[in-house]
């Protein structure tokens, strides 16, 4: 496409959306923020309309009706057909000549590594993990869930430690801090007046989200039980990035490993020292790092990439996004 080429970057996620213009040569010329895209919950419709209010500010700004590429990385693209769905949407409205539609996980690994080359774990609300190599493969799971064979993530892990909370204080498990430490977050005495509060709504579900930071909290005072939990996590994040390694052939070659979203992205030493730990004895060429650039960044490099252009164009789109 050339030097004069410009592409839209899109980073869709379930509770925000940025956007950026870029030319060819790595210079930034508009930002947005929008809204969350859920087409699950919403509908398409609804939330390609969320996501065009956010492009046209972009456009507008950077002073193009258009662009050439639009790279959008986008949440719930969990299946090739639903990337198909997705990209059609897309060049129905008209933004760019071409259009390429990734899982949004692509964008963390982007953002990490300094060619298209290397495995993400995100580790959010939910987990993720995919790879890729400069020749086109990849490698990616559903990510759907428990249905697809996923454990953890911010909402499974405080789904977890309410279970072992509410059995230690009734008698069926082992004693755990954390049948103290969760309903106290609240102000409530016990799991059952937690239990109790969430079921009837006094306690939104939606703030079991709060929890997880409490669980860490408590594994690192030394609750065998919340301990035990992290390890876990750690150790579903080491299996998901070994598969893709093995399905990449990269297990025997140096390759970054790039940790993402809220959960790994916090800091916490148990979970990310266990994870070095446990990925240096199964994939010892391998190199964990926690990545904290901007997804958007990894949407506009993938779209670099597309246009063809060069390293000094990515240093340049690094260094305005800091990273």
């Amino acid at each position: 496409m050339g030097l004069t080429a410009r592409v839209l970057a899109v980073d869709a996620g379930n509770s925000k959306t940025d956007v950026a213009i870029v030319t060819a040569d790595g210079e930034v010329l508009s930002t947005a923020r929008g809204g969350g895209f859920r087409p699950p919950a919403v509908g398409l419709d609804t939330a390609m309309t969320t996501l065009t209010h956010t492009v046209t500010r972009a456009l507008s700004t950077a002073g193009l009706p258009c662009v050439d590429h639009v790279s959008a990385c986008l949440a719930n693209a969990d299946f090739p057909v639903e990337e198909d769905q997705l990209a059609a949407a897309l060049r129905a409205r008209g933004w760019g000549t071409t259009v390429t539609v990734r899982n949004d996980t692509f964008a963390i690994l982007r953002a990490g590594v300094t060619e298209p080359r290397g495995v993400a774990v995100v580790c959010g609300a939910g987990i993720n993990c995919v790879g890729m190599r400069p020749d086109g493969r990849t490698a990616r799971f559903p990510a759907l869930g428990r249905v697809s064979g996923d454990w953890g993530g911010g909402w499974g892990l405080s789904e977890e430690a309410l279970w072992h909370a509410a059995r230690a204080e009734d008698g069926r498990g082992r004693p755990t801090a954390l049948a103290r430490t969760l309903p106290a977050h609240f102000g409530l005495p016990s799991m059952y007046a937690l239990i109790e509060a969430l079921h009837l709504g006094a306690v939104e579900q939606s703030r079991r989200h709060e929890l997880t930071p409490v669980l860490f909290a408590t594994a690192a005072d030394g609750d065998p039980v919340a301990r035990a939990i992290v390890e876990r996590q750690a150790d579903e994040v080491v299996a998901m990035a070994v598969v893709a390694l093995t399905r990449l052939d990269l297990l025997d070659e140096p390759t970054p490993v790039l940790l993402g979203g809220g959960v790994l992205a916090a800091g916490h030493a148990q979970l990310n020292g266990r994870i070095a730990g446990v990925l240096s004895d199964r994939a010892p060429k391998a190199t964990p790092q926690v990545v904290t650039a901007a997804p958007v960044l990894g949407a506009a490099l993938l779209g670099l990439d597309e246009v063809g252009a060069g390293e000094g164009a990515q240093e340049r789109l690094r260094a305005h996004f800091g990273a």
